[in-house]
């Protein structure tokens, strides 16, 4: 199924998956730039621009929520947190403490931001090849000295190859507690260490277990990487970038 993991590669023939993935990078950042100072009004248009394009990458929403709950738990957070530190009108008081109106104003526009730019994230993995991401960046960082791009492209191919893993990994550690009724465990904190625990221990094995093949196979820096070639059409989606970065600025 498609929607399972939203940050595998998954092959389509949408505008977003034969951009050149060079031109893809730049304009992910560009736009990352662009929502972290963005108002609500476009951060609400851009959230709908996002939609299209995860429709047109075969990515379903609802699942999109299910897998990342643990990080819109942590923007929930940020969202409290803002409501208990900004001044302003009271809403509710707890302990003595008071959440206002402006605080969760602020913090829900925080929280927007941070997800916006997860999404473009995930877009960018959904759509590129791991061995096309570590191309590009070993030719943005070729130019740049006393830095090994080589070596920097595979960790960062490696990490977002562990991102699939460590879903799954969590998905099958969840199983294995529920099995084990640690799922009646009424005390939050010692459910979330469990888990949390467990799930270290399964990525780090699962990581040396992947240096170990990695250096049994004579694993080096010098390899033939795939060649990157301009599909015609990322010209258009420059300026079009261009153009939404420009109104989350100024908007």
């Amino acid at each position: 199924m498609a929607g399972l993991n939203p940050f595998e590669f998954k092959p389509g023939q949408s505008l977003i998956h034969i951009l050149d993935p060079r031109c893809k990078f730049f304009l992910i950042c560009l736009l990352s730039i662009g929502f972290v100072s963005a108002g609500w009004a476009a951060c609400l248009a851009g959230a709908a621009l996002m939609l299209v394009g995860l429709r047109q990458i075969r990515i379903n929403l609802p699942d999109l929520v299910r897998q990342l709950k643990f990080f819109l738990f942590f923007l929930g957070m940020i969202v409290l947190a803002r409501g208990f530190t900004t001044p302003g009108t009271p809403l509710v008081s707890v302990f003595g403490l008071s959440v206002t109106g402006e605080g969760l104003f602020q913090g829900a526009l925080v929280a927007l931001r941070f997800f916006l730019v997860m999404v473009l994230g995930l877009t960018f993995s959904a759509t590129t090849r791991p061995a096309d991401m570590k191309a590009a960046v070993q030719w943005f960082l070729a130019p740049v000295p006393f830095i090994p791009e080589k070596r920097v492209g595979i960790m960062i191919s490696l990490a977002l190859r562990f991102f699939p893993l460590i879903f799954s990994q969590a998905g099958e550690t969840r199983q294995a507690i529920r099995a084990r009724c640690g799922s009646r465990q009424k005390n939050p904190v010692k459910r979330i260490t469990t888990m949390a625990l467990a799930l270290l221990t399964k990525s780090v094995q699962s990581a040396d277990g992947l240096a170990m093949a990695m250096e049994a196979r004579c694993y080096t820096d010098t390899r033939t990487d795939p060649e990157l070639r301009p599909c015609g059409r990322e010209l258009y989606a420059v300026a079009a970038v261009c153009g939404v970065f420009l109104v989350l600025i100024f908007l």
